[in-house]
């Protein structure tokens, strides 16, 4: 068993750790819990790293996987359940409250031939200012021939609790204009750039233009095949029936400030959730896990 090698590092003004594990190299930001890269050894990255990322102290990351949580997107598109959590008339943050939160690291420990590294938001008593209940949150991360992440809600309070989230994964590609993604055919989406109708996946998704779907009723397994760099990235999901398939394509990204104008050809987004009629209901004393498990494996 190789023994990992953690290094310390400050990206502009946040806290991380790259940590080496076999042939697997990580990138975590304590901000958000935040997974800002991963590859292999000799092999192009899987989780992107945007080069026009800002770290900033509570400013969220737009690279790697941001942590979506207790709501998902624009507040007041998530289902009224959830909505009903949320006091106060102030504008609620898109995706929710905890990326541009410090999380605390509970530990980096090997087990085995894989390596764990844990992060844990405990909930402030009396739940945060305009989220006042009592959910604890702890992000796992797991390193063996794969990358696992699973995110674990417990609910410590009396009542019943209602949330949305999404582990927001930018996965790399050698051009999205020459992918596709496999196991949605047959599937409904609500096409959320496409004043939220609904329409069937008919065959492979390849990218065209602007892409931001909501998948329902997802199988476990997705795949993102690229042919130029000779690679599948599989996606098995767990605790989630719902996906969101994100690219903003020429416009968009020239609107954004922390990605470049041509930064949308290098990556996409497929986000393992728990959206619209998939979001959790959390009794009292209840906890829910949402889980991904990414490998890249040869054509």
């Amino acid at each position: 068993m190789s023994t990992p090698n953690v290094e310390a590092v400050k990206l502009d003004e946040l806290n991380c750790w790259r940590i080496r594990h076999g042939q697997a190299e990580l990138l975590v930001a304590q901000q958000g819990a935040h997974i800002l890269s991963y590859q292999l050894a000799g092999q192009p990255p899987l989780i992107w790293l945007n080069d026009e990322a800002v770290f900033k102290t509570g400013k969220s990351i737009r690279a790697g996987v941001p942590v979506c949580w207790p709501w998902f997107g624009v507040f007041a598109r998530n289902p009224q359940s959830v909505q009903a959590m949320r006091v106060g008339n102030d504008a609620a943050n898109a995706h929710g409250l905890v990326r541009a939160m410090d999380w605390q690291l509970g530990g980096i420990e090997a087990e085995g031939e894989s390596l764990n590294v844990e992060f844990i938001l405990p909930c402030p008593e009396g739940g945060f200012a305009e989220w006042p209940h009592q959910v604890d949150l702890k992000l796992r991360i797991r390193l063996d021939e794969q990358l696992h992440i699973s995110l674990t809600s417990h609910n410590r309070g009396t009542e019943t609790v209602s949330i949305s989230q999404a582990l927001h994964s930018y996965f790399a590609v050698s051009d999205v204009r020459n992918v596709h993604v496999e196991g949605l055919d047959g599937l409904s989406y609500i096409d959320t750039a496409k004043d939220w109708t609904t329409a069937t996946q008919s065959g492979d998704l390849a990218f065209v233009g602007e892409t931001d779907r909501i998948y329902l009723d997802v199988p476990q397994l997705l795949s993102i095949v690229d042919p130029t760099w000779e690679r599948r990235i599989e996606l098995t999901s767990s605790g989630s029936r719902t996906a969101v398939i994100w690219n903003p394509w020429i416009d968009r990204a020239a609107a954004l400030s922390d990605m470049a104008d041509d930064g949308w050809q290098r990556m996409l987004c497929i986000e393992t959730a728990n959206v619209m009629d998939d979001v959790v209901d959390l009794a009292a004393g209840a906890s829910h896990t949402l889980g991904v498990s990414i490998a890249g494996k040869p054509l």
